[in-house]
């Protein structure tokens, strides 16, 4: 009888909530979840059309400049990292923006839809802008991810992760973001 209860709750609770909000909250929840992991596992296994040996199929030779283009493995990492997370992030603008578009979704989901589009613009804009000027400062590659007040920044440099680079790429965060060092994780690759 308990786990009639239980049942008899999550129900009503269901009906309260909506079920295109629960639609969209869970939408939400994988697309967070889809561009963390495509991060964390160096390229969402393997979708950059990469093979981790440091080659590239046909379709990613055409897009670092043809079938003869000569990659190493450093490169193809960054490359395949920066991208799987734009077709990441273009997946989630995709959803976000159909529930935008959808006639039926109530305005709060549109609004909440809108915030998410904002949001990931801006971190868009921010980690463009710290891998611009972290290259600027002498570094040989570098790709940035900023996702919910952290950053995470992987650079391949030349001697090393000294701790006055590391400071360089701290101060660079803090400029673009405001996101303090204690929050900011530098990986050399």
């Amino acid at each position: 009888m308990n786990l009639r209860n239980s049942i008899d709750k999550l129900a009503a609770l269901g009906k309260r909530v909506g079920r295109r909000n629960w639609i969209i909250l869970g939408a939400v929840v994988l697309i967070g979840t889809a561009v963390g992991l495509n991060f964390v596992l160096n390229g969402g296994g393997n979708k950059g059309g990469f093979d981790y040996d440091g080659g590239a199929d046909t379709e990613a030779s055409d897009q670092l400049g043809g079938e003869g283009t000569n990659v190493s493995k450093e490169d193809s990492y960054f490359s395949s990292v920066q991208v799987s997370r734009q077709r990441a992030r273009d997946e989630a603008l995709e959803v976000l923006q159909s529930v935008v578009d959808n006639e039926k979704a109530d305005e709060a989901s549109k609004s909440e839809a809108l915030q998410q589009i904002s949001k990931l613009a801006e971190e868009m804009s921010q980690e463009a802008s710290i891998e611009t000027l972290v290259l600027a400062k002498g570094f040989t590659a570098c790709v940035a991810v900023v996702n919910d007040g952290a950053v995470s920044v992987v650079v391949k440099c030349e001697g090393g992760l000294i701790p006055s680079k590391i400071a360089q790429i701290n101060e660079i965060v803090y400029e673009q973001t405001g996101i303090e060092p204690v929050n900011v994780n530098i990986i050399e690759r």
